[in-house]
């Protein structure tokens, strides 16, 4: 509503209606001074103190050997073809399942190398690395 002539009408408002502002805050502090204390009044419990400390139990590492005339050696000491598989589901039934860590001579023949890997997958081993030596 505009009290004047119709030519001051033309003319560009310089306030700002505060009235809207006002009111928003105004519902803005009646929600934070309900809000507050409800947030703060809880239920008084005493509950007990007790020391956590994590269980880190970190599985064994089977070391794998392959020689350069192909024999297999299970963390340094030697075994047969025929003992492999065996002792390979023996670790695969443990849990935490320990990993198994393949080493191959650089001269043995793949086959060798592969024909172990073949029987940790049959036997159900789930991890596997290969451990190789850096270039110097």
């Amino acid at each position: 509503m505009s009290f004047g002539t119709q030519d001051s009408s033309d003319e560009v408002m310089n306030e700002i209606n505060m009235t809207p502002l006002v009111d928003v805050m105004l519902v803005l502090l009646i929600i934070f001074i309900i809000t507050v204390p409800v947030m703060k009044h809880s239920v008084n419990v005493d509950l007990p103190r007790a020391t956590n400390q994590p269980e880190d139990v970190k599985p064994e590492t089977v070391r794998l050997s392959v020689s350069a005339d192909g024999k297999y050696y299970w963390n340094e000491s030697e075994v047969t073809e025929e003992e492999l598989f065996p002792r390979l589901q023996a670790e695969a039934a443990k849990e935490p399942q320990p990993d198994l860590h393949i080493r191959g001579d650089k001269a043995v023949r793949y086959e060798k190398v592969a024909t172990a890997m073949a029987a940790a997958q049959r036997a159900g081993v789930r991890k596997i690395g290969f451990v190789t030596d850096p270039q110097q």
